[in-house]
């Protein structure tokens, strides 16, 4: 499916455009699309699409609208079944969709990368397409203006005007009175050397604005013209350039506000750490530079701190400026009161007097910019107190010519008051005003700000765990890139101390129940369910909301936007702050606590399983080891069943240990049997799996199942040819006598597999096959939890597809792959990938490998995380190579992947694949390369015994002396010998392979 709202709502299913319906559906659709990734209430839908008009039946309509569009969306959908793109929240609709589908989701990812060019291709005209006057659509058409002239900005100064030039046409068509867009038109097409349109479009603003609003350019479209009709010169800086990480658009508004004639304000706001001081002080940075006089003044926290502190500061600043015969006239004056406050509390005057005093501060600062324009900077606004505040509003209104105000203040930490709240709406009503959020910093602005800390290349890991545990906060991003430079990656899981320590000072306030409960709310995680940590903390639910309120006025926690059940810790490196300052035991008695609520809460909901497993653990000896065992039993399989393997192995390693230490036998089993599933579903053996297998056996032996034993014997064994383990032949010869013993025909099928198993690691390809095809007995299975849930497509009858394909018979081992493919089943599918590759490249049919190839990248089966990805990679290389895609590179990206996967500790297969490697340094014409791979093959079957692939290796050895030019006697000769040991060995494939090139000779 692919969705557009950035210009006419339009909808594709395949390549196929698709009918949305009628206009009202049209209009509800595009009031979601626009609102993705957000819930919308049905109540605001109703507003949204009749207004005032609405009929009594607009519940039901949006809903009938609802399913419409769900079984258009999806014609499939089962009744009363959400689907993938439209969902239910509470009294609310909830339209999800990636940038892969959504235009406006790939803009704002564009956006966020800094990729104007992309960002602005993804508008066909005003968003929405005219359907409504609703301002969620003008809200995303300013968007689009915003990029505009930002994308114009990094245009010019990238030297690269001609990419965004169609965006920037656009939007001054749909925009004719947007100044800032006008001005980015202008200066692109100026850069990009079209000065006489540049010049037109200038020309055809100035007319409409003096025509239809009775005004001139603004200082944006004039800067535009002056530099269309006088460029810098060619290499000179365009833009002025500032060190600030990720902040350049709303720079660009804070130089708008500066350069406002006659006057500006600036409002910046954001969470604390967003970087609003470092905004401050580039921009005053700035004006310095250009002969602006800076003056500050900054709130501060407590009662201790003076009434009008900041004015004290400010004002005084602007005294300072002025010449000396005019200094004691205003220090004596009225706003000496202000300037230089006599001992003793500040009381503001009466009415009348109030009003004086403001006005003769006004009058100074206008003094003051008569002489040198002035920016007068206000920072932590949320600090000041109620005089403050006023004399604020008040110059604010009355601000004299020649002067600009920039404030800045937290939006929460604390929640900004009401008187703040008040002045701030008062003031954005002015003209000239501006506003400022400065919101988190994307991927790419991390990495710039983690190298500028660090002053190294993070790397791509790096960076993006970086953003992840911060958030983009700024400030946490600089305190991680420290704790990066001065402790290695490995600091990265701490917590700064800078960090911890704002989180302890905001919590020392805290009574005793408010700070047991953000104890417990950090131990269920950065998204608290209010009804879980009510019952955790054994309060009411109104009581818990009462003993937080301080935590959210304090910036910790805040209200989930989705849910009104929930609360979220601000960032999660607030959560871990809190998680390290809480003591031992009382964190070991809190986890005890969840995981008693979660059983009370949630009952039986699968949802929680890995949540109540990891409390129960956490919990050590507080929590019943029996309770404990069965949770995380039931969470590995429910993360197995995700294929999420990694963490099923964990889970269940955890249960192991559990029930072993307090003799728990049958649950250990238990645990010990999902593991064993697990494990042969990933093909992640190694020394420990082993030893966990081993003691597997020794249980079930125990409690009398003797066919279980069995299974976890043969299981053991695949590890240890898989692991190629010294003993695995010994292993092997058990194995067989077991089956030859047992009246079990599973286990009689374990030994003839093992058998064979073992006849084709040594090269006995005939005796192989032989094993492999040998019918099993008649008689019925008995059924045993391994069996019944660890059933491998691959096992036995793949091992007998190989060997049936070495054998000679490479048609019929192919059908044989081709009957496990199950439409649907992504490890099914892997599985197919990887028989289908291993065959194709023992029988040198690249085209057929390449084709498997493709399919394991198309269906992302590397998301499974099996072991035997390593081999399907491995061969795709060998396809490209052999099918003439850059052999040389597919042959130095396997020896690379070879290393990584199969060598350390060493793993089935490792000399075939040398022998790959060889094949494709023979392709590129590498012959050292390839003999040296050939040697490490043959050091490969000598170290580990592996043999299965010599007569393949012997052929590629004749192989190489021709391409070096040895005589035809000398290669003819070898090319015999090889064809005659695998004759001998019954690996009639590599035979016929060797005959053949003999023929060709």
């Amino acid at each position: 499916m692919r969705f557009q709202i950035l210009g006419p709502v339009r909808l594709w299913r395949d390549g196929a455009e698709l009918d949305a319906g009628p206009p009202q559906q049209v209009y509800l659709l595009a009031l979601l699309l626009a609102r993705a990734g957000r819930p919308v209430g049905t109540p605001e839908l109703i507003d949204l699409i009749w207004g005032d008009d609405a009929p009594a039946t607009a519940r039901n309509v949006v809903q009938k609208y609802v399913g419409a569009l769900r079984r258009i969306l999806e014609p499939g959908l089962p009744a009363r079944n959400s689907g993938s793109f439209l969902h239910r929240r509470g009294d609310a609709y909830l339209f999800t969709a990636g940038p892969d589908m959504l235009d406006l989701a790939a803009f704002r990812e564009h956006v966020a990368l800094g990729d104007y060019g992309a960002a602005l291709d993804m508008w066909r005209g005003p968003a929405g397409g005219g359907l409504g006057p609703a301002t969620i659509f003008t809200s995303l058409d300013e968007e689009f203006f915003h990029a505009c002239t930002a994308a114009a900005a990094h245009a010019v100064a990238g030297d690269r005007p001609e990419r965004v030039l169609p965006g920037l046409r656009l939007a001054a068509s749909m925009a004719p009175f947007h100044e800032p867009v006008q001005a980015g038109l202008v200066a692109v097409l100026g850069a990009a050397g079209r000065q006489a349109e540049a010049l037109a479009v200038f020309r055809t603003v100035r007319e409409r604005l003096a025509e239809e609003l009775g005004i001139d350019p603004g200082p944006a479209l004039v800067e535009a013209h002056r530099r269309v009709l006088a460029p810098p010169e060619r290499g000179a800086p365009v833009t002025r350039r500032s060190g600030l990480v990720g902040r350049a658009d709303e720079l660009a508004v804070l130089r708008q506000v500066l350069g406002g004639a006659p006057t500006g304000i600036g409002v910046i706001e954001g969470e604390p750490g967003a970087g609003k001081t470092r905004l401050l002080r580039e921009i005053a940075a700035e004006a310095e530079g250009d002969g602006t006089l800076v003056v500050w003044g900054s709130c501060l926290e407590g009662d201790g701190t003076p009434a009008m502190w900041p004015w004290e500061q400010a004002l005084g600043a602007i005294v300072a400026s002025l010449p000396a015969p005019d200094r004691a006239g205003w220090l004596t004056g009225e706003a000496g009161a202000v300037i230089a406050p006599r001992e003793g509390a500040w009381d503001l005057p009466g009415e009348n007097a109030q009003f004086r005093l403001f006005e003769q501060v006004v009058a100074l600062v206008g003094r003051g910019a008569s002489r040198r324009r002035t920016l007068l900077i206000l920072d932590d606004l949320q600090w000041a107190d109620a005089a403050s505040l006023q004399l604020f509003h008040h110059l604010a209104g009355r601000l004299p010519g020649g002067t600009a105000m920039i404030v800045a203040l937290r939006d929460r930490a604390p929640t900004v008051s009401t008187a703040v709240s008040r002045a701030l709406a008062a003031v954005s009503r002015l003209p000239g005003h501006h506003r400022v959020r400065l919101g988190p910093l994307g991927p790419a602005d991390v990495a710039a700000l983690v190298r500028d800390e660090s002053g190294a290349d993070p790397g791509d890991d790096v960076a993006h765990a970086i953003h992840v545990r911060s958030a983009g906060n700024p400030f946490f991003v600089r305190e991680l890139a420290r704790l990066l430079t001065e402790s290695g990656e490995a600091g990265l899981t701490g917590v700064p101390s800078t960090v911890r320590d704002v989180v302890r000072d905001r919590m020392a306030g805290l009574g005793d129940r408010a700070r047991d409960l953000v104890h417990i709310a950090a131990l269920i995680g950065r998204d608290v369910d209010l009804r879980l940590l009510s019952r955790a903390g054994g309060v009411g639910v109104a009581d818990c909301l009462n003993l937080l309120e301080p935590l959210h006025a304090l910036g910790l926690l805040e209200y989930a936007t989705d849910d009104p059940s929930a609360l979220r810790f601000a960032h999660d490196l607030v959560r871990e702050s809190v998680t390290e300052t809480t003591p031992k035991q009382q964190a070991v008695r809190g986890h005890l606590r969840v995981a008693d609520a979660l059983e009370h809460v949630h009952a039986d909901d699968e949802v929680v399983t890995e949540q109540l497993a990891y409390h129960l653990w956490a919990a050590g000896p507080l929590a019943e080891p029996a309770r404990t065992a069965e949770a995380l039993i039931r969470a590995g399989r429910c993360a197995a069943t995700k294929l999420a393997f990694g963490a099923a192995v964990r889970h269940l390693r955890s249960a192991v240990r559990v029930a072993c230490t307090s003799g728990l036998m049958e649950q250990e089993l238990a645990a010990l049997t999902l593991l064993a599933v697990v494990v042969r579903r990933q093909s992640g053996y190694d020394a420990s799996t082993v030893d966990l297998l081993e003691r597997a056996e020794y249980l079930a032996g125990a409690l009398g199942r003797d066919d279980e034993a069995a299974d976890f014997l043969f299981i053991r064994m695949m590890g240890a040819f898989t692991a190629m383990e010294k003993d695995r032949g010994r292993l092997a010869l058990r194995m067989r006598d077991l089956g030859r013993d047992s009246t079990d025909p599973a286990v009689q099928q374990y030994g003839r597999l093992a058998w064979g198993l073992h006849q084709w690691d040594i090269g006995r390809i005939g005796a192989a096959y032989r094993a492999f095809t040998t019918e099993p007995a008649d008689g019925p299975d008995r059924e045993t939890p391994l069996r019944r849930d660890g059933s491998i497509p691959g096992e036995g009858p793949g091992w007998r597809a190989v060997t049936t394909a070495l054998h000679g018979d490479v048609t019929a081992a192919l059908a044989v792959v081709d009957g496990w493919d199950v439409p649907g089943d992504p490890y099914a599918a892997s599985v197919w990938v990887y028989y289908t590759t291993m065959i194709a490249s023992m029988a040198g049919d690249a085209g057929t490998a390449h084709r498997a190839g493709q399919r394991w990248a198309a269906e992302g089966l590397d998301r499974l995380g099996a072991q035997i990805g390593h081999y399907v990679r491995q061969c795709r290389c060998w396809a490209r190579a052999l099918t003439g895609d850059d052999p040389a590179g597919a042959a130095a990206e396997a020896e690379e992947l070879l290393a990584a996967g199969l060598l350390d500790p060493p793993q089935w297969g490792a000399a075939y694949h040398h022998g790959l490697i060889a094949e494709m340094w023979l392709a590129a014409g590498r012959l050292d390369r390839a003999a040296d791979a050939l040697d490490r093959a043959g050091q490969a079957m000598g170290d580990h015994g592996q043999r299965y692939a010599e007569g393949l290796l012997l052929l590629l050895q004749a192989r190489l002396a021709q391409a070096r030019g040895e005589p035809v006697a000398v290669v003819r000769a070898a090319a015999v010998r090889a064809q005659s040991f695998s004759a001998a060995s019954g690996a009639h494939l590599f035979a016929r392979r060797a005959e053949r090139w003999v023929a060709e000779l």
